[in-house]
């Protein structure tokens, strides 16, 4: 753990009233689940630039530890795993251990609260993406089985009543994803949010260093009992933005601060009288392609290697401008079972991603769940353009 982090921990502890009889909890859940996939034969990446695994064995632990006191409390959430693989020929295995997720947080009165940890800073109701959140664009909310890593944090929160609050985070880095080319090393933060009976709002302002800033918006309103309307939006700048002129005959380029562009969702949610809800969004981003300029990205990576290399690494978020993204699922508060259906569409390259995922709990404690992926579109498709399809099948042990 870093000197800083554990620094912050125990400066948190030693100004905290904390007596010997410090409540205590812990749970864990464990996955199990092998994942096939049948990569793009004629995809401009593979095999050797994304060097994708046909086949992976994943053994994962997940815990959660809780101490709790008057004044203080301590969460960690470490995150174990071992990973076996195959891409073509070529086998290999992998442990990870790492906290996903940790926090020392005390109270500086009623209102008032000081944290150091590693925390994932996502909000904002969107399921396809979250333009609003400045370090989760991508929420992962598309693949149930994703776990999200925190960035690592200072913040001072202020939290009056449940209809206001407001915090001040400085924001160190990307946690333990961070490298030396992460973009939100030493971003300062602030966060405020308003709710009330059928609506919720919230703004978000970060300032990463020698860059512009980061401002996002997020929002809610229940029309009934079956209707929810929901959008976010963004306005920012890319660091190391490729550019991907239409014309083929001109280069890469590469800026290392883009222009200045506009991101936002808008959704609208339905819920049966069944408990079944049905999600329909759309989303505009700025920092994607133009129809012609993704053609031309294509076009570019297949003519060298190199190229294709810097293109993969370096392409944004998403490599088109406008989306489609439908959610279909249960309620999972009722009985058994929980599936969920998902379709995407770039509107922009005409590709299409259809996903879907169910659950079945055989017990308190087993439950059987597969997760599956089916991309349309051809290699020059941004779904398409690495995978063809994918399913994992598989058992999560929860404990105690």
């Amino acid at each position: 753990m870093r000197l800083w982090l554990l620094s912050g921990i125990l400066g948190v502890l030693a100004s905290s009233n904390a007596v010997p009889s410090t409540p205590a909890s812990w749970d864990a859940t464990l996955y199990a689940y092998p994942e096939a996939t049948r990569l793009q034969p004629g995809s401009v990446f593979n095999p050797d630039i994304a060097r994708l695994a046909e086949s992976a064995n994943t053994v994962e632990a997940r815990l959660d530890f809780k101490l709790a006191a008057d004044a203080w409390q301590l969460s960690l959430r470490p995150l174990l795993g071992y990973q076996s693989s195959a891409d073509g020929a070529a086998r290999g295995t992998a442990q990870s251990g790492y906290l996903g997720q940790w926090q020392a947080r005390t109270r500086l009165g009623e209102a008032w609260a000081v944290s150091v940890g590693r925390e994932v800073m996502n909000w904002g109701p969107a399921q396809f993406r979250s333009p609003s959140s400045p370090f989760y664009f991508d929420n992962g909310r598309s693949n149930p089985l994703r776990e999200l890593s925190g960035v690592d944090n200072a913040k001072l929160a202020w939290t009056p009543d449940t209809s206001h609050s407001l915090s001040l985070a400085w924001v160190r880095d990307s946690g333990h994803l961070a490298d030396a080319s992460d973009p939100w090393r030493h971003t300062w933060l602030a966060k405020g949010d308003l709710r009330g009976d059928d609506w919720a709002a919230g703004l978000a302002l970060a300032q990463p260093p020698g860059r512009g800033a980061f401002l996002g918006a997020h929002g809610q309103w229940t029309l009934n009992d079956a209707w929810l309307l929901y959008g976010e939006t963004a306005s920012s700048r890319r660091a190391d933005a490729l550019l991907s002129p239409a014309d083929t005959a001109q280069p890469f380029t590469i800026a290392d601060r883009s222009s200045r562009r506009l991101t936002s969702l808008v959704g609208a949610s339905r819920t049966a009288e069944n408990g079944q809800s049905l999600a329909l969004e759309f989303l505009h981003d700025g920092h994607g392609y133009s129809r012609d300029e993704e053609a031309a990205y294509f076009a570019r990576a297949a003519s060298n290697p190199a190229l294709a290399g810097m293109a993969l690494v370096l392409a944004p978020p998403l490599l088109g401008r406008n989306y489609l993204h439908l959610v279909w699922q249960n309620n999972l508060l009722q009985g058994d079972d929980y599936w969920r259906l998902m379709w995407s569409r770039n509107l922009d390259d005409a590709g299409n991603e259809l996903a879907g995922y169910a659950e079945h709990a055989l017990s308190g404690h087993f439950t059987v769940f597969a997760l599956g992926l089916v991309n349309m579109g051809g290699a020059r498709r941004e779904f398409s353009s690495l995978i063809e399809s994918s399913l994992s099948v598989g058992v999560r042990l929860a404990l105690p």
